[in-house]
């Protein structure tokens, strides 16, 4: 498969541009400081590099199977209150807007895939519940969420399947940003989570490697839309189950309504 990893120069990003070359794929490296292989330079926040690295890319990949954004940044840590808007402005850019532009500018080479083409983005703590303190990556990477619903659903009738994942906790320079912010800027509960994560990165992704090779296989075709957790979800058995899951809202961010509609608080 012709594969495009960003963010590829560092943690998550360079382990999996690595694992999935070990596999045999053909693997463009996209980063602001690649470092091996087939390698682009780039930072994604930008649409201008964004859009050239898509032509360059053309170049030596005439379509492109399936694409694993990992670019990002955790940006400020503290109360939000107290959060320059720029640091925020930034960390939006890099999150969303770079996960957005990657899709957007490489969208054409997905559809000349000669099988189902696969996208895969990464959610984060915070985009799922309020993470106290990490405002600005809480928000980016709930919009991440978003935008894979939404394009899950105008390609309803295209040959792609785009899917966020939550790799579960691993120990990378994020979490070396949190120790640094002490818990007077990221708080106690972070700090005690941080210090319990082993720091050999390889074991915490084992999962993650393994649900990301299953949601580029085929075996996941017309799974789509959808945010799976490589630690907790049943994935590898979510392939018996694609139809019920697409007409459902499991793995989606979704309002919980109670059966009585709310009446008794009306």
């Amino acid at each position: 498969m012709n594969l495009l990893v960003t963010g590829s120069s560092s943690g998550i990003g360079k382990f999996l541009a690595d694992k999935l070359a070990e596999q045999g794929h053909q693997v463009c490296r996209l980063a602001r400081s690649p470092q091996s292989g087939f390698a682009v330079r780039c930072d994604v926040s930008d649409w201008s590099q964004m859009s050239a690295s898509a032509g360059e890319i053309g170049k030596k990949f005439k379509h492109i199977d399936g694409i694993v954004c990992c670019a990002g940044i955790q940006g400020p840590i503290g109360p939000a209150m107290e959060t320059d808007p720029e640091e925020w402005k930034k960390t939006l850019g890099a999150n969303l807007d770079g996960t957005f532009f990657t899709i957007r500018a490489l969208y054409p080479l997905l559809l000349k895939a000669p099988r189902r083409a696969k996208i895969i983005c990464f959610s984060g703590g915070g985009s799922t519940a309020p993470r106290p303190n990490f405002a600005a990556y809480g928000v980016s990477k709930t919009g991440v969420l978003r935008l894979v619903e939404t394009l899950a659903a105008e390609w309803q009738q295209q040959p792609l399947d785009i899917n966020a994942i939550a790799p579960g906790a691993v120990f990378t320079r994020m979490i070396e940003e949190v120790l640094a912010a002490g818990p007077e800027r990221a708080g106690q509960k972070e700090i005690d989570s941080a210090n319990k994560l082993p720091r050999d990165i390889g074991p915490s992704l084992s999962r993650a490697f393994g649900l990301i090779e299953f949601l580029l296989s085929e075996k996941s075709d017309g799974i789509s839309g959808r945010l799976i957790s490589a630690p907790w979800d049943p994935w590898p058995n979510l392939a018996e189950y694609q139809k019920e899951i697409a007409g459902s809202d499991i793995f989606t961010l979704r309002r919980i309504i109670p059966e009585d509609r709310g009446k008794k608080w009306s």
